[in-house]
């Protein structure tokens, strides 16, 4: 009986459970920056500020380290714009 009424219990809380769809969440929508985002930014806040050097470097190791970023073909042009290319 006991195990009748635990297996009742198990099968009506998974039951009422929602059910999970996987999906390919949209990169648009993202709440929290990645890593390249941040090298992104950072080196816009250091063209900002005047010191190219440093935001050169800085798109330099984003178009390395992360490639498939977002900003990583943007971050090229820049650079070949800048100083001829990475």
């Amino acid at each position: 009986m006991r195990v009748v009424v635990l297996s009742a219990l198990a099968l009506s809380t998974l039951g009422a459970a929602p059910m999970q769809c996987k999906r390919d969440p949209d990169p648009n929508l993202r709440i929290e920056d990645t890593a390249g985002d941040a090298l992104w930014d950072l080196a816009a806040d250091f063209k900002k500020k005047g010191d190219d050097r440093a935001a050169r470097d800085t798109l330099r190791y984003l178009v390395e380290h992360y490639p498939s970023n977002r900003h990583a073909e943007a971050a090229r042009a820049e650079l070949g714009a800048s100083d001829g290319g990475p």
